[in-house]
């Protein structure tokens, strides 16, 4: 207490910036500041005039950490500008050929993945080609009914209900068909017919 005491009377009386940290035997930390400083600053100049580093551990693994992470980014860099084929002349022959696999590869399931498309719109098409045939058949077979006409029986009344369904269906389908074809095949991609 008394230490205490001196420290905020030097303080006050020689207008001094003063820090005092104690540690007890019990491990407890009393510590005075004067209120015209604060700790960092005051290690700061107290590391500035003795040349001593107080935190340079924690500082040179941060710095070397964040030099880790540059290196990491450089090279991912240098092997994406390979892959574009550009810079490739500072590679050997072993290492153009295992850009050269890697590419291919990535060629094979890109083609792949394009002809699953392709063949996904042709069957599309094939469907459309098949319900269409099947809608003009039904409502041929419609017509024909209805152009014979003829007493109404029970039997006919059976079909009643079936007709007016088919009917609906038709009028779906005529709807449908004001869309340009393409988009009604890839809604997402209008345009991709013309590009196949």
């Amino acid at each position: 207490t008394g230490i205490m005491k001196k420290a905020k009377a030097i303080t006050v009386l020689c207008d001094a910036k003063v820090s005092l940290v104690i540690f007890g035997t019990s491990g407890k930390m009393h510590e005075y500041i004067s209120p015209s400083t604060n700790l960092t600053d005051m290690l700061d100049a107290y590391q500035r005039s003795t040349g001593k580093k107080l935190w340079d551990a924690k500082h040179e693994n941060l710095s070397n950490e964040i030099d880790r992470v540059k290196k990491d980014n450089d090279s991912m860099q240098i092997e994406l500008r390979h892959l574009k084929g550009e810079d490739i002349s500072s590679l050997n022959h072993k290492e153009l050929m295992v850009l050269e696999d890697a590419l291919e590869n990535g060629l094979v399931s890109l083609r792949e993945k394009q002809s699953e498309i392709v063949e996904m719109m042709r069957k599309n098409d094939q469907m459309l080609e098949e319900e269409h045939k099947q809608l003009q058949y039904m409502w041929h077979q419609q017509e024909m009914e209805s152009m014979k006409g003829g007493g109404v029986g029970d039997h006919q009344n059976d079909h009643h209900h079936h007709h007016h369904h088919v009917y609906q269906r038709v009028r779906d389908y005529q709807s449908q068909s004001q869309m340009p074809f393409a988009f009604r095949v890839q809604p997402m991609q209008p345009n991709l017919h013309e590009r196949i």
